[in-house]
């Protein structure tokens, strides 16, 4: 299986796990089904947009039509088990972990076979994972996880350089800079949402700020 094969796969799923869980927050928001569509297209596809145009490389859903079909799909899987879809945030967070992974790990790869360094592989793996999330947020006008404490986009930087690591590893096998990637995203999402870790806050004395 080439690896052109199985970054496609890798985005696919990513698409699917990312346009259920903003189709899923659109559902319970009451968007109508249009508008929860464009809801789970932009959060599958913005990040990966963002990351083409600025590696000036064609735009990835712009080659096929499978990502907007999917997104269609994964619309119709939600409407058809809205029920165990909808119901509390645990599913929300379970696939919208799982596209932060697999969108960080495309993005990586992406960059790098652009000859890009591994630096600029890692910020261009953030920006597919959570940009997306981010314009999300803003259409359905929440807060952006990203910019909360959350262990986020932290999340995304603790995976790259995971897969940085590992492929420091003579003769290493593709597959597992990528799944020491992804299973680093899922990992800390997980234990940061089971023990409730975050990132201190940036507070500021109301005493500190100028006079209006």
């Amino acid at each position: 299986m080439g690896d052109n094969l199985i970054i496609f796969i890798i985005e696919i799923l990513g698409t699917i796990a990312f346009a259920i869980s903003g189709i899923r927050l659109a559902a319970a928001k009451s968007f109508d089904w249009f508008g929860a569509y464009v809801i789970g297209l932009v959060t599958a596809i913005g990040g990966g947009t963002l990351r083409d145009v600025l590696l000036d490389i064609p735009v990835f859903w712009m080659q096929s039509g499978m990502y907007l079909a999917v997104t269609g799909l994964s619309l119709a899987t939600v409407i058809i088990f809205r029920r165990a879809l909808v119901k509390g945030m645990r599913t929300l967070f379970i696939f919208d972990a799982i596209g932060l992974a697999l969108f960080v790990v495309v993005g990586i790869e992406k960059t790098l076979a652009t000859s890009y360094p591994m630096w600029v592989a890692i910020v261009m793996g953030i920006t597919t994972g959570s940009f997306g999330g981010v314009l999300r947020d803003i259409l359905i006008n929440e807060e952006p996880l990203f910019f909360r404490k959350d262990i986020y986009a932290t999340a995304c930087l603790a995976g790259g350089v995971a897969y940085w690591l590992a492929s420091l590893v003579p003769g290493v096998a593709a597959w597992i800079p990528q799944l020491g990637c992804a299973a680093t995203v899922i990992g800390l999402r997980v234990l940061a949402f089971h023990f409730g870790w975050s990132l201190p806050i940036l507070k500021v004395d109301p005493a500190d700020l100028p006079e209006k």
